[in-house]
């Protein structure tokens, strides 16, 4: 199937997709979803007809330009320099990849994207915009997600240390949900501003409303140009056999025949888009144990080290073609391939809303309901009832290790005589045919653990042809997490936890001193409660504390494997 941007090379899985492709303009799949007809997933309307405002998004963000573009000439006419913004999950992907794809233009600030409870990484960003006239931005939904509260009352009291209350608020903007939480604190401590978001838009479906749009264009992006091309690809979107309704009956009717390891391959400069569409797909399939594994970042092998259970999806630029060979390699092998082709930066616009189409239409391939996160809580409540018992008895609930060797200990359910065969031996014996594996990082988000992860992942990939992800910690909670205790149980987890050099209280209440406990608490929390949330699902998770020195942990670790 050919189109001048998009191109499929299905193999054996031609003809299925084909059935399935005819099914979807038969039933008028595509034309239903439009009139949000909430039959095409479900037989109830629960959190489907209020979860389709993205729909309406390029339309919805465009009649707001003038107001968005008021807002950053003021921010830019009162100086301010940088901008720290503070979110998890789909509050913070899309800020994200517009930060890392577009950088900030001259005249504009910078920003900055917290999304980590690591002691450490919280204060590494107060040193970065210590000395700086900073803008920060509260960005949640719900407008009571823990963490970015946590962030928020921290950075509030940090900028109520040097100026008066009055101009502390002048700094701060929140973009959330009517009548959130949120909302209520922005008014009563006189929050810059409130953009308050259409409501009917979940999280992971918001790149092209305020959360992602107010932020990119606080850096100079073109955001009409970006709204109004995703805006036609939308209206063009609106009949069966448009490119999202394509992609989606391909993605989910090849993982309905096994084919349920989703692995991007983009190219360098539009590489950050993976981290989004990661959530989008994980979240929104990972549910009643069914799913697909979105794969980011892995690294791109010759076609003997990958199973039978992969779909490759090649996203790149018009004038970037560098990984073509090796694809070419893959699709020759039999390996099923989608290729997207961009003009320039500015098609990342289409593709945020052709993958949200291309989601729910998989949804509806797949049998499940798209626009829900049921295990999301499962790990939240849990990291509640561990927070509980720690401002209770003072510390959290303690774990026994199977083994320790000097500074790492190792927790799970294995039998092993010595630190550096765990790994081995953990793997040899829980993979089976379709598994993946899962690092999860709950230690501070730095290149040079990124670089040793990357490492030991390929390793994996390579000796065990496995599909392969890492993820920090709490970040993948908002992202993947649904999918690893959601899908069919084949995913097998790998923590790694470390001691903190410094702490840091999280107030109680803005403006105020008090604090019942600490970021690293909160994180350690977090890392007990998602372990805990897997062995209830059945999941398989072996963890590896390492100490104080994560470099050499990680080192020891790449050496015993």
């Amino acid at each position: 199937m050919e189109h001048s941007k998009f191109k499929m090379k299905l193999g054996e899985c031609t003809n299925s997709f084909n059935t399935a492709f005819n099914e979807l303009k038969k039933e008028k799949i595509v034309e239903r979803i439009w009139k949000k007809d909430y039959t095409v997933w479900s037989n109830e309307p629960t959190e489907i007809t209020n979860r389709l405002g993205w729909l309406f998004s390029p339309e919805t963000s465009i009649k707001a330009l003038q107001k968005i573009e008021e807002f950053v000439k003021g921010v830019k006419q009162d100086g301010f320099t940088k901008t720290l913004l503070m979110g998890m999950g789909g509050s913070s992907l899309a800020p994200e990849v517009f930060s890392l794809t577009f950088g900030s233009k001259q005249g504009y600030p910078e920003i900055f994207v917290l999304d980590s409870t690591d002691p450490d990484k919280v204060s590494e960003f107060d040193k970065i915009i210590k000395n700086e006239k900073t803008l920060f931005i509260v960005s949640t939904k719900s407008g009571g997600t823990v963490e970015t509260f946590s962030f928020m009352k921290y950075f509030y009291n940090q900028t109520l240390n040097t100026l008066d209350k009055e101009e502390t608020g002048k700094r701060f903007v929140a973009i959330t949900d009517p009548g959130s939480g949120l909302e209520k604190v922005a008014k009563e401590l006189n929050f810059r501003k409130i953009f308050l978001n259409d409501p009917d838009i979940g999280g992971r479906y918001s790149a092209l409303s305020f959360f992602g749009i107010v932020p990119a264009a606080l850096i100079g992006v073109d955001i009409e140009k970006l709204l109004k091309k995703a805006k036609v690809v939308s209206t063009n979107s609106k009949a069966g056999d448009s490119l999202a309704g394509k992609l989606g009956t391909a993605i989910g009717e090849l993982a309905k025949q096994g084919k349920d390891k989703l692995t991007f391959i983009i190219s360098p400069q539009i590489s950050f888009f993976g981290a989004w569409v990661e959530q989008l797909i994980a979240e929104s399939t990972g549910k009643n144990g069914t799913g697909i594994l979105p794969v980011d970042g892995e690294s791109l092998e010759s076609p003997e080290y990958y199973s039978n259970d992969r779909l490759f999806v090649y996203i790149h630029l018009k004038d970037e073609n560098i990984e073509k060979e090796v694809v070419e390699k893959l699709s020759n092998a039999g390996h099923p391939v989608i290729e997207i082709i961009l003009d320039d930066l500015y098609d990342l616009g289409d593709q945020y809303f052709i993958w949200e189409l291309a989601t729910v239409v998989a949804g509806w391939r797949l049998g499940i309901q798209p626009l829900d996160q049921p295990d999301v809580e499962s790990a939240k409540i849990l990291t509640k009832q561990m927070v509980k018992e720690y401002q209770e008895k003072g510390k959290l609930p303690e774990q026994k290790p199977i083994i320790k060797d000097n500074d790492i200990a190792i927790y799970g359910d294995i039998k092993v005589i010595s630190v550096s065969e765990a790994l081995k031996k953990f793997l040899d014996d829980s993979i089976t045919e379709g598994s993946y594996v899962a690092l999860q990082a709950y230690i501070k988000p730095e290149n040079q653990y990124s670089n040793l992860l990357q490492e030991l992942r390929a390793k994996i990939q390579k000796k065990y042809k496995v599909a392969t992800a890492v993820g920090y910690g709490p970040r993948f909670l908002h992202s993947t997490g649904q999918l690893h205790k959601g899908d069919a149980g084949k995913g097998l987890f790998i923590q790694f936890t470390s001691s903190h050099q410094n702490d840091l209280p999280i107030p109680d209440k803005p403006g105020e001193d008090k604090s019942s406990i600490s970021f690293g608490i909160l994180k350690n929390a977090q890392a007990l409660g998602d372990r805990q949330a897997l062995l209830d699902k059945g999941r398989k998770v072996l963890r590896f504390d390492l100490g104080t020195d994560v470099i050499i942990g990680l080192k020891k670790i790449n050496d015993w494997f």
